[in-house]
């Protein structure tokens, strides 16, 4: 409140939230970035300290700061300049910092919408101060084979499930999918397997999971990326009696610092916006207030804009400081221009966005 901001609040999820309201009637516009980062498993390796915010050569080091506690003080610093002059302020202007993005992107950002239901989002994820307007999406799909048990010994009466697993991944490789001009193409990857009972010590293991991480276009659904897998299996089982699969969305459950509980599937939708969309229009008007280039591009990664604009309709773009090839990196660091320019971009978007 200090800083100008008319409420302030941390919400039963964890996420921070203030507002500035305007004097004028306009939109409700919220700017959001995540609080969490990724964890930092050999801070001995980095050149500098990955929790102390050192500066050196114009470039502030640490984790979180391109992804993205940078843009997160950007946005919080502009809208705190425009709170200074309500009188000229329309509508009213949001900033979240939510929890959990790293895991569960989208999940508290869709909790914070439920209450504001703000028209306009932006998101502060990296694009090089370019405005984004999509983003591929993100599904975890668990593939799960089953097997009998026998003693290794004598395999012949068992099946093992981690052979019939290979079969499923031979098959998945083959499934053919799409592409989009601006999204780029769909992806299925195998990130993670593991055979029942482990260790499986003389024994035909009778279960085994593997996990893929799919990347998601617009059109995809819950229901469409299972459906596409079990296509690809069926024709296995129409040949191999022994063969028996199961998929699956594989489901977010972890409670946050307050102890709200979060269980959900692990689902993002891509989400697209028009290029010549109203809100798009209005963020080129601020670009050249902010004497910034308009660019416009997309994310390759998934982002909280799932929620906004994947699940809710939202109209949403994203801007924000760094690349994305500097969030997760040992010696994480966000350059001191970017983080500037990114400040004068947020106030101009919000003066824009909210009218």
């Amino acid at each position: 409140l200090g800083l100008g901001f008319d409420k302030a609040w941390i919400d039963d999820v964890g996420n921070v939230i203030g507002v500035v309201k305007g004097k004028k009637p306009g939109q409700k516009v919220l700017f959001d970035g995540h609080l969490d980062t990724v964890e930092v498993p050999s801070p001995e390796t980095w050149r500098n300290p990955p929790f102390k915010g050192k500066v050196v050569d114009s470039k502030i080091y640490g984790r979180g700061a391109s992804d993205m506690k940078g843009a997160l003080a950007a946005m919080i610093f502009a809208v705190a300049e425009l709170a200074a002059h309500k009188e000229e302020l329309c509508g009213e202007i949001y900033v979240s910092g939510t929890v959990h993005e790293e895991i569960a992107e989208g999940v508290s950002l869709g909790l914070i919408i439920e209450k504001i239901r703000p028209d306009v989002v932006v998101i502060g994820e990296a694009t090089q101060l370019k405005i984004n307007i999509g983003q591929r999406g993100r599904g975890e799909i668990v593939v799960k084979t089953i097997g009998k048990a026998a003693h290794s010994s004598n395999p012949e009466v068992g099946v093992n499930a981690v052979y019939q697993m290979t079969k499923a991944i031979q098959a998945i490789q083959g499934l053919k999918l799409p592409a989009d001009e601006l999204l780029g193409p769909a992806i299925l990857e195998l990130t993670d397997i593991i055979s029942s009972p482990y260790p499986g010590a003389s024994v035909v293991p009778e279960k085994c999971l593997a996990t893929y991480d799919r990347r998601l276009l617009v059109g995809d659904t819950l229901e469409s990326i299972v459906e596409d897998i079990e296509k690809e299996l069926a024709k296995i089982s129409s040949s191999d009696p022994d063969f028996k699969a199961e998929v699956s969305v594989a489901l977010n459950d972890y409670s946050t610092y307050t102890g709200f509980k979060v269980q959900s599937p692990r689902f993002a939708p891509a989400w697209k916006m028009e290029k010549d969309h109203p809100v798009v229009l209005k963020a080129k008007k601020a670009m050249e207030e902010a004497k910034l280039p308009f660019v416009l591009g997309a994310y390759s990664f998934c982002t909280n804009g799932s929620s906004s604009a994947g699940i809710h309709g939202i109209h949403t773009i994203g801007f924000g400081p760094g690349r994305e090839s500097e969030a997760h990196i040992t010696d994480e660091y966000l350059e001191l221009d970017q983080l500037i320019k990114s400040a004068i971009g947020y106030y101009h978007l919000a003066k824009n966005l909210g009218a």
